[in-house]
């Protein structure tokens, strides 16, 4: 996980719980919308190093 990733996911979980704790549902939401976010962003980073991973294997049989 990138360290951007990892940054914005902690951020987005202290802000739902200091959403859950004063009970403004929009700082929560908010926070879980972040977390989300920071999990597909590093979802797709990942799914590009396995295609990489591919197709630098490809490359290499064809040499």
């Amino acid at each position: 996980m990138s360290l951007e990733n990892k940054f914005d996911e902690i951020k987005g979980s202290v802000k739902e719980g200091l959403g859950k704790l004063t009970g403004d549902k929009s700082l929560e939401g908010e926070g879980l919308a972040e977390q989300v976010v920071s999990k597909v962003k590093e979802a797709a980073e990942d799914a590009k190093e396995a295609v990489e991973g591919v197709i630098d294997n490809v490359k290499d049989k064809l040499k």
